[in-house]
């Protein structure tokens, strides 16, 4: 039996099942106060199907907060599904993925996430309407979401450790830990800032390849906390932020475009007393998201530039509140989200 806390869960867990298609997993439907909930995909190998659940639960809960602090007309949801060992057939499993949406009837809106990208959201959308993150049009939203959560990630590095600390990128070296589609473009704009790298990802030849490109330092995953940087930028998978790593931390600000980098809401906490300022991970990696919900509501790119360069802004408010209240930064935020939903509910009373 899962033991969440009850803002972990609103609304409904949705296992899915095919077995001829090698499909299983959950959709994590947390909150549809603000309208569908949406989120992206995540295909990953999970040792149960608790831990399965748990990542949804902890995923969704994190899309209801980011969309509502976006200002997005969508509530919060996440599928999770275990990749089959070996090969299998991709469409096949999309397919069946896509009519799992399709049977939710619009309460859910899927896009990409770790593991899954604009080919397999193609599959999906053979099932059903409710998919974003496919090919865009001309001025229009769509295709990989990546770009744009590195933006915002990118944005709101610069402005915290400006605002905050005093630091311009050139002066400061940053520590990456996973260099996929939103790390690897967080490096570019990084470089092109003039800041110092150090990368680190599981796949050591991918993080070997791109420190030779761009003239960074490589370290393994396990070594990356105790780099001597400014700034750590975690942009792979959660809960990398624990009673482990934070003693080791060096730097003074973490902001990273991975979520649930908290591994519990108490770790925020230490973080504080620690003096490390922590950037909550889906105040700063919404760019993706609001690209995904641009391209479902038809608008265009300029919308989604003009709604990513107010996601710094937001930071930094949220940064400053925590200071002048004296608390962690990811309690704030979490107040302030709440408080965008409850508002919504008692409005549609």
């Amino acid at each position: 039996m899962l033991q969440m806390p009850a803002e972990d869960f609103q609304e409904r867990l949705h296992v899915i099942s095919d077995t001829k298609a090698g499909l299983s997993g959950i959709i994590a439907i947390h909150s549809t106060v603000l309208g569908p909930a949406a989120g992206g995909c995540r295909l990953w190998h999970y040792a149960s199907q608790e831990e399965c659940s748990i990542d949804a639960i902890r995923l969704a809960r994190g899309m209801s907060y980011k969309n509502a602090l976006a200002g997005l007309p969508f509530g919060g949801g996440k599928a999770v599904l275990h990749r089959p060992e070996g090969d299998f057939d991709r469409t096949a499993f999309f397919h069946a993925f896509g009519r799992a949406i399709a049977e939710l009837e619009g309460r859910y809106i899927t896009a990409e996430d770790v593991g899954t990208n604009v080919a397999d959201m193609r599959a999906v959308r053979e099932r059903t309407r409710f998919v974003a993150g496919l090919d865009n049009q001309e001025g229009l939203a769509g295709g990989d979401p990546s770009p744009w959560t590195a933006l915002g990630v990118f944005e709101s590095m610069k402005a915290a450790a400006s605002e905050l600390l005093g630091l311009e990128l050139r002066e400061a070296t940053v520590a990456i830990q996973g260099v996929g589609n939103v790390g690897v473009r967080l490096c570019q704009m990084l470089a092109g800032a003039g800041a110092r790298l150090v990368v680190a990802d599981i796949v050591e030849s991918r993080a070997r390849a791109l420190a030779e490109r761009l003239g960074a330092t490589q370290v393994s995953v396990e070594d990356l906390p105790d780099v001597d940087a400014h700034i750590y930028a975690p942009c792979a998978l959660g809960a990398v932020l624990n009673d482990s790593t934070i003693p080791r931390l060096k730097a003074q600000l973490v902001c990273g475009g991975a979520n649930n980098q908290l591994e519990s809401a108490r770790h925020g906490e230490m973080l504080q007393q620690g003096g490390i300022i922590y950037a909550p991970d889906y105040v700063v990696n919404a760019g993706g998201i609001i690209n995904v919900a641009a391209e479902y509501l038809g608008e265009t790119t300029s919308q989604v530039a003009t709604r990513v360069q107010e996601i710094a802004p937001r930071l930094i408010t949220i940064l400053r509140d925590a200071q002048t209240r004296q608390m962690s930064s990811n309690l704030v935020a979490d107040d302030l989200a709440r408080k965008v939903i409850a508002g919504a509910q008692m409005a549609n009373v």
